[in-house]
């Protein structure tokens, strides 16, 4: 049986304690955030438990227009690039998406988290969704 070095009720553990953990790969020094059972860049089984900066930049983005059920549309999906490098997905907060534009690709931002109820019954009670506050608005983005 596989040992995982952080199981997803760990990750959600240290998540709510504030931090934002993830996997360094032992043999190539890769970060792994998500975590996952192997390095994407060796495929190594040898990691060990990191915590990331919280901070990034945000490298792209669209607004989502049309959504799944329960999910209150537009809202801004984006990529962030960590200080450790690895690149998560999650959304943008506190910009209305009516006034986004590209100015904010580049831009530094904070990384936190929000929690998704698992209405469906399939899995873990409770999911993660990354969320990246920017740093410095600019007054468009401020309205």
């Amino acid at each position: 049986m596989i040992s995982y070095p952080l199981p997803y009720t760990a990750f959600l553990d240290r998540i709510k304690t504030g931090e934002l953990p993830g996997l360094k790969c032992v043999d190539c020094s890769g970060y792994i955030i998500p975590p996952n059972a192997v390095c994407p860049d060796c495929g190594s089984s040898k990691l060990e438990p990191h915590s990331f900066s919280k901070k990034g930049t945000l490298r792209t983005f669209t607004i989502i227009r049309v959504g799944p059920t329960g999910f209150q549309v537009p809202y801004i999906v984006a990529l962030a690039e960590l200080e450790e490098g690895p690149w998560v997905l999650g959304n943008v907060v506190d910009i209305d998406p009516a006034k986004v534009d590209m100015a904010i690709i580049g831009q530094a931002v904070s990384i936190g988290y929000r929690l998704i109820d698992n209405e469906a019954g399939e899995g873990p009670d409770e999911g993660v969704a990354f969320t990246f506050a920017i740093l410095e608005k600019t007054e468009a983005q401020s309205a």
